[in-house]
C-alpha cells in the first residue's frame, strides 16, 4: 500500500514538473517571438565574427571558410559564350524567361555561428554548358557534402573600359549556385590596366592607383546579385609583387586602405556579407622587393588597421611533404623524403600548423579575436602515379 502511494506521488510530481516546464519553454518562446524585430539591429555597426560561444548546428547558418586551393584557369576563348550584360541593376538570375529586377535584399547574417567549415574552389564550365556547371554544383553538394564554393573574380577580364563590365561569367554561374544552395565567396583580383599607377610594369598584376575604383567594382558586384554572396576576399597574397606590383613596394598599409575602401562599400549594401582579408603567401623570403614575410607583413597589417576593416583574417598555405598537424621545428625526419626542405631547413612557411598558429598568436598579442579563414589550402599526392610531375616535386 505505501509502496503505491509513493508510486502515485512520484508520477504525481513528474506530471507536474513536465507541465510546468512546457509551460515555461512555451511563454519564453512567444516572449522571443513577439519581442525579436531584425530591423533594430544596427548591422552596419556591427562586427558578426567574433563569438563567445558556438550555435547549434544549422545548415542555414553557416560561417567559417576552409577551402582548398586551385591556380586560377587561364583565359579560355569559348565557343558558346552567352551574351554579355552591361547593365549594372541588380537582376533575378534563372532559367528560361527573365523576370522582373530584383530588389536589394541584405545577405542573412551567415556569420554567428563558429564551427568548422570546408569548401572548394569550383570555376566555370569553359563551353558555358549549364548543365555540366550544375554537374559540377552536384559534386560537391551530394558527393563532397560541402555547402561553400570559392569563385574567382578577375576583374581585369570584367572591366577591361571604365563602366564596361561583362557579368557573362558571373551571369552563367549564379543559378547553379542557386538551385543547390550554396554559398559563394568572391576572391575579386587585378586590377585593370586604365585602373593602375603611371608608369608601372603592366606585364605584372598589381593594385588600382586609386582604391575606390575597387571599391566601385564589388559594389557592382554585390548590387547586381543582392542575396547571393556570402563573402568576398579583398585581393590575393599581396605579400608577394607578382600579385601586388606598385611603385609603392610591397606596402601593408596601402593594402588596408584598399581593404577598408571595399569593406566601406560593401556593408553599405549588404552588411551581411563576410569581408575577408586577402589569404597572404607563406614565404621564407623577407626582402620587401619580391617577398614579405607573411607573418612580418600581417604585423605590419596589422599595424595599419587591418582588424578593423576584416571580419576574417585570410590565410594560405600549400601543403608540402608533411602532415598538417606538424609544427615547424617537430617535423620527425622522412629518410625517403625526395623534398628535403622541411627537414633541413626549418620554418614556419612549410608547416600548415605553424602558420595558422603564427597568425592568430599575433592577432591575440594585438588583443582582438578576429577569425582566420584558410581560402587556399591543399596537400599534392603522388600516390598511384610515376612520380610527381615538374613543379611538384615537394609533394614527395
Amino acid at each position: 500500500m505505501v509502496t503505491k502511494t509513493v508510486f502515485k506521488q512520484i508520477r504525481g510530481f513528474v506530471i507536474a514538473w513536465l507541465a510546468i516546464t512546457i509551460l515555461v519553454c512555451l511563454a519564453t518562446f512567444l516572449a522571443v517571438y513577439f519581442t525579436y524585430n531584425p530591423e533594430e539591429l544596427d548591422l552596419a555597426s556591427s562586427n558578426p565574427l567574433p563569438l563567445d560561444e558556438p550555435e547549434a548546428d544549422s545548415e542555414s547558418e553557416e560561417a567559417l571558410i576552409i577551402l582548398p586551393s586551385a591556380s586560377p584557369l587561364p583565359t579560355i576563348t569559348t565557343t558558346s559564350t552567352p551574351p554579355s550584360s552591361r547593365s549594372s541593376a541588380a537582376v533575378e538570375i534563372a532559367d528560361g524567361e527573365p523576370k522582373p529586377t530584383a530588389t536589394n535584399m541584405p545577405t542573412p547574417f551567415p556569420v554567428d555561428v563558429m564551427r568548422y567549415q570546408v569548401g572548394i574552389q569550383v570555376e566555370q564550365s569553359p563551353d558555358f554548358n549549364y548543365e555540366n556547371q550544375d554537374n559540377y554544383y552536384r559534386s560537391v553538394t551530394d558527393d563532397l557534402g560541402l555547402r561553400w564554393i570559392k569563385h574567382q573574380v578577375r576583374w581585369e577580364a570584367m572591366e577591361t573600359q571604365p563602366g564596361e563590365i561583362d557579368w557573362s561569367v558571373l551571369d552563367f554561374i549564379m543559378p547553379s549556385a542557386q538551385r543547390f544552395k550554396v554559398k559563394l565567396l568572391l576572391s575579386v583580383v587585378t586590377a585593370p590596366d586604365w585602373t593602375r599607377e603611371p608608369g608601372v610594369d603592366l606585364s605584372r598584376e598589381g593594385p588600382p592607383a586609386d582604391p575606390h575604383n575597387y571599391a566601385d567594382f564589388v559594389a557592382e558586384i554585390v548590387k547586381r546579385y543582392p542575396g547571393r554572396i556570402h563573402a568576398i576576399e579583398v585581393w590575393n597574397e599581396q605579400n608577394i609583387d607578382r600579385e601586388w606590383t606598385s611603385n609603392h613596394g610591397l606596402n601593408a598599409a596601402n593594402y588596408v586602405e584598399l581593404l577598408r575602401a571595399a569593406y566601406d562599400a560593401i556593408k553599405a549594401i549588404d552588411p551581411g556579407i563576410i569581408i575577408i582579408s586577402g589569404g597572404l603567401a607563406p614565404t621564407g623570403i623577407s626582402d620587401g622587393l619580391n617577398a614579405t614575410d607573411d607573418l612580418a607583413y600581417l604585423q605590419q597589417l596589422i599595424d595599419a588597421g587591418v582588424l578593423d576593416w576584416a571580419d576574417c583574417i585570410g590565410a594560405h598555405h600549400n601543403g608540402y611533404n608533411i602532415g598538417p598537424d606538424h609544427r615547424y621545428d617537430q617535423i620527425p625526419d622522412d629518410a625517403d623524403a625526395v623534398f628535403r626542405g622541411p627537414f633541413d631547413n626549418p620554418h614556419p612557411s612549410w608547416s600548415f600548423r605553424s602558420t595558422l598558429e603564427g597568425y592568430a598568436n599575433t592577432i591575440r598579442l594585438a588583443g582582438k579575436t578576429t577569425k582566420l579563414c584558410v581560402t587556399e589550402f591543399g596537400w599534392a599526392s603522388a600516390e598511384d602515379l610515376d612520380g610527381a610531375r615538374a613543379g611538384f616535386e615537394f609533394a614527395l
